[in-house]
């Protein structure tokens, strides 16, 4: 019988086994941690590249290194000199023989030996490896590849959210590593800032939250311990946004005192540490810029957003998710877009969401408690006459399929665009029980939500061409198994100029608690 962690941490909890512990338990030695989180399932790369290594936001000429050094992964500090030089090499060969770029960066204690080496020059639409070497010892190879220009006939990329450790394996990621996908756009919630939920979620005592920069360095490290989802950092170039549990369950950026913005400067920066994410300043720090706008060729438009760091409280009449900055920025977009399809990677739910007919929303953390900000931009959205918009989304740790309307009250607003949640890779959804109730529900009181699943995990593959757009949703047999088969639950399809989605034929018998056509 398989066992997910947090079984295994039950298990040997009443068996009194003391070498299977939370990892991160107060107490233990980096030796100790290490041992506990290996009889969880973890493991890591010999040393010092522990960690592993990654390449992202990738645009036609340039992309992203990363690595960080660490020889005790679990170390609140690590035993090494205050700099250490690290020698990179980018080749058109995986051995790494046809080197086309090259050189040394010095990785420094202050950003936890971390390295972020943006190279240039690179040739459009290409892969390429990469490597590192320091202290006498060499990295893993990892694969990349550049973005295209001009006409692209097709791309297919990954969408990934929501893996709390503690919850199972990342089966989900080891499927990622091996689809043929030019990239990866993680929508956050990539670490959770408290340990394992116990009966009643109440929270493990053993498992405190965390608070420093120490603290979430060695929480990154764990998760970093899963040997798939290192795997899938080193198969593609990745995107990344974030979500709350990077810092803390339902944060709001500006808000909080000092003690609080001390904790989120120390989040953002160990998120930073151990990101392929590209500084878009001179300094990522302390508050790296999460949005952006990316092209693939004249197919894709990706639009980035941060949905945490410029929002102020929930439910307020002048409240914004945006802030205001990045809402001018996404305007300008709107009447600049070319003629693509346009993504927008979004955290949390965009599409209007309530529990039952005539109740409230389920949840005010997403665009819900947002609305005239929400109703303000998705009607520029109509007014501008864009087309072909996609938003893919994260955070709800199950599957929903929606119509995206400027407004979800008049059934008469147009559909502009389609909504596409994808399942969590291990976090915790509502049980079976619960979904069976409460789909029909959901589907009753929302009339654009067109499908939802909730029993399972994984992640989706989004098939773009000029005509359609597809997303295939993943799932995996059994998030307590870290070598899970993945199988295609179903598969929606967007057609070029006509807003909404459909569900294919051939997938259209499968499980879920909600569709709308029948």
């Amino acid at each position: 019988m398989n066992l997910n962690r947090r079984d295994l941490l039950k298990a040997a909890a009443a068996a009194g086994a003391l070498n299977v512990v939370w990892p991160l338990s107060a107490g233990l030695s980096p030796a100790q941690a290490r041992e506990a989180a290996e009889a969880l399932g973890a493991d890591y790369d010999p040393a010092p590249f522990t960690l592993g290594v990654a390449s992202g936001d990738p645009q036609p000429h340039s992309v992203v290194l990363w690595t960080r050094l660490a020889p005790e992964p679990l170390a609140a500090e690590q035993k090494l000199p205050e700099i250490v030089e690290v020698h990179w090499v980018v080749a058109q060969d995986r051995e790494l023989r046809r080197v086309v770029a090259s050189g040394t960066v010095a990785a420094s204690a202050t950003l936890g030996h971390s390295v972020h080496v943006p190279v240039h020059g690179l040739r459009p639409g290409r892969h390429y490896w990469y490597g590192f070497r320091a202290l006498g010892k060499r990295s893993r190879v990892g694969r990349t590849k550049t973005a295209p220009t001009g006409r692209v006939s097709k791309v297919r990329f990954a969408a990934a959210n929501c893996q709390a450790f503690h919850d199972g394996f990342y089966a989900a990621h080891r499927g990622i590593a091996r689809e043929n996908v030019d990239f990866v756009m993680h929508l956050g919630d990539y670490i959770y800032e408290h340990g394992p939920v116990g009966g009643d979620h109440v929270r493990d005592h053993n498992a405190p939250e965390v608070l420093t920069l120490a603290d979430y360095r060695v929480r990154h490290a764990l998760y970093k311990g899963d040997a798939s989802l290192r795997e899938a950092h080193a198969a593609h170039p990745w995107f990344l946004t974030w979500d709350d549990h990077e810092v803390v369950n339902d944060y709001s950026g500006t808000g909080g005192g000092a003690p609080f913005m001390q904790r989120r400067a120390a989040a953002y920066q160990a998120w930073y540490e151990h990101m392929p994410h590209r500084d878009a300043g001179n300094s990522a720090l302390p508050d790296p810029e999460i949005h952006r706008l990316r092209r693939w060729g004249d197919l894709l438009e990706l639009t980035i957003l941060d949905l945490r760091s410029y929002r102020s409280a929930q439910n307020l009449p002048d409240g914004t998710i945006l802030g205001a900055q990045q809402k001018e920025w996404l305007g300008r977009g709107l009447g600049n877009a070319g003629d693509a399809w346009h993504c927008w990677a979004n955290s949390i739910m965009l599409s209007q969401l309530r529990g039952r007919p005539g109740g409230g929303y389920m949840f005010t953390d997403q665009w819900d408690g947002f609305l005239t900000e929400r109703k303000e931009v998705l009607t520029r959205v109509h007014d501008a006459g864009l087309e072909d918009l996609v938003v893919i989304t994260g955070d709800w740790h199950s599957a929903f399929v929606d119509d995206i309307r400027p407004d979800y009250d008049d059934t008469s607003s147009p559909v502009i665009g389609t909504e596409f949640t994808a399942h969590s890779v291990t976090s915790g959804a509502y049980s079976a029980e619960w979904n069976k109730t409460n789909g029909p529900l959901m589907g009753a009181a929302n009339p654009h939500l067109q499908y939802f699943e909730g029993n399972r995990y994984g992640y989706d593959i989004h098939e773009v061409t000029p005509k359609r757009w597809s997303t295939h949703m993943r799932v995996i047999a059994d998030r307590r198994d870290p070598v899970a088969p993945v199988t295609t639950l179903t598969t929606f399809h967007v057609d070029r100029g006509t807003a909404g989605a459909y569900e294919d034929k051939g997938t259209k018998g499968s499980a879920a608690q909600y569709r709308r056509d029948r």
